[in-house]
């Protein structure tokens, strides 16, 4: 059976959203919205204050925030692109609860991501530990505004 290709993202405030959006129109994915079970607030999103609920996660690498749904059948797919915004110069704690849910052997996982400055960072260090038995290939990060076309041609070179 042919497996099939899956864009997963989280999305605090919709941008990673859209994106991840124009990625699965761009390479005919299928698309999985990874919610958390208590939405965040802007208040929680506020990471200049070290107790909203988005620092105190992100301090504490064990925290697993629940996420509300799951892949209906993970096995009929191969290569996934996984996106979030990088938070910490990583990708939120909530993307290794996804991650940890699931037997990945053997499937490719493929990180992108949106942030208004910051880089990949330390983001495959830290989500390698959650992708037991696949293969992680290195992310990007793209702009909020990045096209199709753009995504397509990142795409074709993974």
């Amino acid at each position: 059976m042919a497996k099939k290709t899956l864009v997963v993202y989280f999305s605090a405030t919709g941008v990673t959203a859209a994106l991840a959006k124009r990625l699965a129109d761009a390479v005919g994915a299928d698309i999985f919205e990874i919610r958390p079970i208590t939405p965040y607030t802007e208040a929680d999103l506020d990471w200049t204050n070290s107790a909203s609920r988005s620092s105190v996660e992100m301090n504490d690498k064990s925290f697993r925030p629940p996420i509300a749904d799951k892949v209906e059948d993970m096995s009929e797919y191969d290569r996934i692109y996984l996106g979030f915004p990088i938070w910490w110069y990583v990708a939120p704690t909530i993307i290794n609860t996804f991650l940890e849910q699931y037997d990945l052997t053997g499937k490719t996982i493929i990180p992108f991501a949106t942030s208004g400055s910051s880089g990949m960072g330390r983001t495959n260090k830290e989500l390698l530990p959650s992708c037991k038995g696949a293969i992680l290939k290195e992310g990007k990060r793209f702009p909020s505004d990045a096209g199709s076309d753009e995504l397509k041609a990142w795409a074709g070179k993974v």
